[in-house]
C-alpha cells in the first residue's frame, strides 16, 4: 500500500471516532469544544459513510438485543422536540417545527454518525492549498420544478434559487474535453482489460451534456472482448427493446410492470451467454440499486438497463402516467428538468444550510452560494446556551413515554455516546432514523406496526471519491463515466462539473479533480430474491477494510488508464470511501415484496407524542420524499 493511502486510512479512522477517545462530562458541548479545531469529519478520508462507531451500539441493541449499557445519566435537559436522526429528513422536522411553533422551541437532534446529513455526505480533498469538495451520498435535487409546494418552500425559506444552481452546471464541459461514456471490462473477469468507447447501456444518460458515442453498436460490439457468441447476443440485446414483446399496447404498461426484464433477455431475445448477462445485471447500478436480475422491464427500462432507452418510458405510460411518475417518485431522465441543480457537494449543501439556519454561529454566511465555501466550527453544534442543538456520535436506543402514550404529556429517550447511557427528556419525538430500527427502540408499539416497520429494507451501496492530482489518463481515454461490469465499483465518472459559491469545477486535465467510484454489491446467487441479496452483500461490505478497497481501486483504475498517463501513486492524493450499509430505500415490485407499499402505511403511524419520518416512510431514496415526511411527521405531533 502506498504511503498516501496509508495515511488517509489512520485519519480516517481515528479522527472519526475522536469523540470516543475524550472523557463525557454532563454536557456533550465539553466533548466538541474539545474536539475543536481538528473535528472537521468533511475533510476525513479512509473509511466513513457509516463508519463502525456509527453502527456498534444499533447493532448490539438489534441483532444482540443488548438492553443495558451500564447506569443511565439523567442530563436533567428537556427539549420541547427530540430528533433521532440527523439526515436531511431529521434536520427538516427540526426546522419545520421550529416554522410551526415558534423559534423559541428549544430542539435537540440527535445522531450515530461523526458528521451530521446522513447520505447528505461532505467529502473534502485537498491539494496542496487548493481543496475539492465532493458528494459522498446524495448527489441533486431531483427534477425539483415537479416537487411538492412543501419541498420547493423549503428551498425557498433556505434562499435557493434554482435558476442559478443549473447555471452552475457547465453543460459544455463535457462537449470541450470530449468526454463521453465507455465500458472498462477487466481481465479478471472478461479475460483482458479493454476500454471500448461505448457505454452499451443507457445508465448514464442522466449526465447531461456527456458526449454520445462516435461508434456503432456493431463496431462497438467487435471491440468487446466477448465471446463470437456474446458479441452476438450483446448486439441483439442492443436492437432489441419493448417492441419485440407480443403484448398489445393497451397492456403494455401493465406487462412490463409484473414481468422480468431477466425473463425478457432469456426468453424473448434468447440471451444466456454469461459475459452479456454480467453486462445486464450490472447495468442500472445506483439507478436502481438492486441489480437488473431481480427487477421488472419497467424499472430497467426507467434506469437505462443494458438494450433500453429511458426515453420509451413516456411512449410506454403515456404524457399524463409519465407525469404522475416523475411527480410521485423523482426521476433522474427528465428532459424538460435536467439532472443539474447540484451543488458540488450534492445535497450535503442542503443540509448545511438547514444547520446554519438553526444554529447561525455554527459557520459565516448568509446565501445559498457561500454555503459551500463557508468552513463550520463544529464546537458550536451542541452549545448549552443553542435553541438547537445537534449533537453527534449518538445512538438512541429507547424511546419511551413517560405515561400512557394517549394521554402522555413527554417522552424520555435515552442514547449511548462513548459506550456510556444518558437520558434526555421531549413533549415529542420525530424517529427520523432508519425505519427498521424503530420497533428495537421504542416498546410497545402495536404489533401491526412493529411487525411492518421491521419490513423496512435499505439497499447497501458505497460511494468512493478519489482525489486525482491529475486527470490527463482520463481525458487521453475520453472517460466522462465508464461503465464497469466486472468490477467492485461498476461506474466511475468524472465529477460533475459545477462551479459555485467560490468553488470551481477542474478546467483542464492537468488540474486536481476528485471522480467518482459507485458500487452496489449484489449476492453471489444471481436471481435471489433482493432481501436476501441486499443481507449478503452488505456483510459481505462491511468486512472489508480499507485495504482491501484501495487494492480494489488500484487494480481499478490501473488497469482502465493507459500506463503512459497514470500511475496510481503519483496520481492518486487521496480516497474516502463512504459505505452506506443501509443505503438507497427498497420499495420492491410486483416480482417480490409487492406488499411494502401497505406496510409503509402502517409502519408511519403517529403512536402517542411519537411520529415517523425518513424516506423509509415514503418508500423513495429522494431528498424531496425526505422532506415531505418530514413535513407529515410534524404536523402529526401538532
Amino acid at each position: 500500500m502506498s504511503k498516501i493511502t496509508r495515511r488517509d486510512f489512520i485519519n480516517g479512522t481515528l479522527m472519526a471516532t475522536g469523540a470516543s477517545m475524550l472523557p463525557f462530562g454532563a454536557s456533550s458541548h465539553a466533548v466538541l469544544a474539545a474536539l475543536e479545531p481538528s473535528y472537521y469529519p468533511p475533510a476525513l478520508t479512509g473509511l466513513r459513510g457509516d463508519n463502525v462507531e456509527s453502527y456498534t451500539d444499533a447493532h448490539s441493541k438489534a441483532l444482540a438485543r443488548k438492553s443495558s449499557w451500564g447506569t443511565v445519566t439523567d442530563l436533567r435537559e428537556e427539549y420541547d422536540l427530540i430528533v433521532v436522526g440527523g439526515g436531511i429528513s431529521g434536520l427538516s422536522a427540526a426546522f419545520f417545527y421550529q416554522q410551526k411553533h415558534g423559534k423559541d422551541k428549544r430542539v435537540l437532534i440527535l445522531d450515530t454518525h461523526a458528521d451530521f446529513g446522513g447520505q447528505c455526505a461532505r467529502n473534502e480533498h485537498t491539494f496542496g492549498d487548493a481543496t475539492r469538495v465532493m458528494f459522498g451520498g446524495s448527489q441533486t435535487i431531483v427534477s425539483p420544478h415537479a416537487r411538492s409546494q412543501t419541498t420547493l418552500k423549503l428551498l425557498k425559506d433556505l434562499g435557493i434559487d434554482l435558476d442559478r444552481l443549473k447555471a452552475g452546471f457547465d453543460v459544455d464541459f463535457y462537449k470541450r474535453h470530449n468526454l463521453r461514456g465507455v465500458t472498462y471490462f477487466n481481465k479478471r473477469k472478461f479475460g483482458e482489460d479493454k476500454v471500448v468507447k461505448h457505454p452499451f447501456c443507457c445508465y448514464q444518460r442522466f449526465v447531461e451534456g456527456l458526449q454520445r458515442p462516435e461508434l456503432s453498436h456493431e463496431e462497438a460490439v467487435k471491440q468487446t472482448p466477448l465471446s463470437d457468441r456474446g458479441k452476438e447476443q450483446l448486439l441483439r440485446v442492443l436492437k432489441g427493446g419493448v417492441h419485440l414483446l407480443d403484448v398489445p399496447q393497451e397492456k403494455l404498461e401493465e406487462y412490463i410492470n409484473t414481468h422480468s426484464y431477466f425473463d425478457y433477455l432469456k426468453n424473448t431475445l434468447g440471451v444466456d451467454d454469461p459475459g452479456v448477462l454480467e453486462m445486464a445485471r450490472n447495468s442500472c447500478i445506483d439507478n436502481l440499486g438492486e441489480g437488473a436480475d431481480v427487477t421488472t422491464i419497467a424499472d430497467a427500462l426507467s434506469t437505462g438497463g443494458l438494450g433500453f432507452d429511458p426515453a420509451m418510458l413516456k411512449d410506454v405510460m403515456g404524457e399524463k402516467a409519465y407525469k404522475t411518475y416523475i411527480k410521485e417518485h423523482g426521476y433522474i431522465m427528465v428532459d424538460e428538468d435536467p439532472y443539474v441543480h447540484h451543488f458540488p457537494d450534492g445535497n450535503a449543501s442542503l443540509t448545511r444550510l438547514l444547520v446554519r439556519k438553526m444554529i447561525p454561529n455554527v459557520g459565516p454566511g448568509n446565501s445559498f452560494e457561500d454555503i459551500v465555501l463557508s468552513k463550520f466550527d463544529y464546537s458550536e453544534l451542541d452549545k448549552s446556551s443553542n435553541i438547537v442543538r445537534l449533537r453527534l456520535n449518538s445512538t438512541a436506543v429507547k424511546v419511551t413515554h413517560d405515561g400512557d402514550p394517549e394521554n402522555s404529556k413527554g417522552v424520555f429517550v435515552n442514547y449511548i455516546h462513548d459506550k456510556k447511557a444518558y437520558q434526555v427528556k421531549g413533549k415529542g419525538v420525530v424517529m427520523a432514523c432508519y425505519n427498521v430500527m424503530i420497533p428495537h427502540i421504542v416498546p410497545n408499539l402495536p404489533e401491526e406496526q412493529a411487525t411492518a416497520l421491521s419490513r423496512t429494507m435499505r439497499i447497501p451501496l458505497f460511494y468512493t471519491t478519489v482525489g486525482l492530482r491529475n486527470w490527463r489518463a482520463m481525458k487521453v481515454m475520453e472517460i466522462g463515466v465508464a461503465i464497469s461490469p466486472g468490477n467492485m465499483h461498476q461506474a466511475v465518472l468524472m465529477d460533475f462539473p459545477v462551479s459555485l459559491g467560490g468553488h470551481n469545477c477542474t478546467k483542464g486535465p492537468d488540474d486536481p479533480c476528485t471522480i467518482l467510484m459507485v458500487g452496489c454489491p449484489y449476492g453471489d446467487t444471481v436471481g435471489a430474491p433482493p432481501i436476501e441479496q441486499f443481507r449478503e452483500a452488505r456483510f459481505k461490505m462491511l468486512s472489508l477494510q480499507f485495504e482491501d478497497y484501495e487494492k480494489e481501486i488500484r487494480e481499478h483504475l490501473t488497469g482502465m488508464l493507459p500506463k503512459e498517463s497514470f500511475d496510481f501513486d503519483r496520481d492518486v492524493a487521496s480516497i474516502t470511501v463512504n459505505r452506506w450499509s443501509h443505503g438507497y430505500g427498497y420499495r420492491g415490485t410486483a416480482l417480490f415484496d409487492s406488499d411494502l407499499s401497505d406496510m409503509v402505511t402502517k409502519g408511519r403511524k403517529p403512536f402517542g407524542r411519537i411520529t415517523i419520518a425518513n424516506i423509509d416512510s415514503g418508500m423513495s431514496s429522494y431528498i424531496h420524499v425526505a422532506i415531505d415526511q418530514a413535513w407529515r411527521a410534524v404536523k402529526e405531533l401538532g
